[in-house]
């Protein structure tokens, strides 16, 4: 009987080639498949990622398709896991690669869950989130001494009851909603202590250290980091 393979859910970091982990680049050397998210758009941004590390490998496209409608989402993470476990099944490793950690509002989360429900061993190798690269990339820290951090997905709902937490914040994926997160952190007295890195580690990387003076047309991958207290 053949024994089965196993699923890693492989964070290959926001963009940068640099910052893909040294475990990261194992699990993909070793893996006999590369899982590759699929949006539907022709751009396969972990793909490009890592490289050659994807070479010679056989790869398997995961729809991940950039709705809201829970009765396609769930057909696609279905799909998605069924395919994955017959791999499974035939006792191949799958390495999944995913932008930034996993853990961190990952689509392969959905299929990570479903491959683990199904009887198969499913493990996460961390990666670098985006959050982390931006805040290095302004020189910022993001939390010091007793701060907390608040993470909010901003492309997914209204952010003002947010604000009413005293922390620092990290607004991610807000490239849809550029202006009307503006518009609320200057309601709030906050669009001072705001800084914006679109794309971070990409060769379209841009850098706001003035979120005020962002262009509305950002990309889907911003990220605004606010100080609340204005170190």
């Amino acid at each position: 009987m053949c024994k089965k393979g196993i699923l890693y859910g492989v964070g290959v970091g926001p963009g940068d080639p640099e910052l893909l982990t040294l475990k990261a680049q194992r699990i993909l050397s070793q893996a006999d498949v590369i899982a590759v998210p699929d949006k539907g758009a022709g751009e396969k941004t972990a793909l490009n990622i890592i490289g050659n590390l994807a070479e010679g490998k056989p790869l398997l496209y995961c729809s991940a398709p950039m709705v809201r409608d829970p009765v396609q989402l769930e057909a696609a993470y279905t799909e998605n896991a069924e395919k994955i476990a017959a791999l499974l099944d035939d006792g191949k490793t799958v390495a999944f690669i995913t932008l930034g950690d996993p853990s961190v509002y990952s689509t392969y989360l959905y299929t990570h869950r479903r491959v683990l429900a199904m009887g198969y061993e499913a493990r996460i190798i961390p990666g670098v989130p985006s959050f982390c690269a931006v805040a290095a990339v302004l020189g910022e820290g993001l939390c010091e001494g007793s701060d907390r951090l608040l993470i909010v997905p901003a492309s997914h709902q209204d952010i003002g009851d947010c604000l009413t937490v005293d922390a620092n914040y990290v607004f991610m994926k807000a490239g849809r909603e550029i202006g009307k997160l503006r518009d609320t952190l200057a309601a709030h007295g906050l669009l001072d202590r705001a800084a914006m890195v679109e794309n971070c580690g990409m060769e379209t990387e841009r850098v706001y250290p003035r979120f005020a003076g962002a262009p509305d047309g950002s990309g889907y991958f911003s990220v605004v980091l606010v100080k609340r207290d204005g170190r």
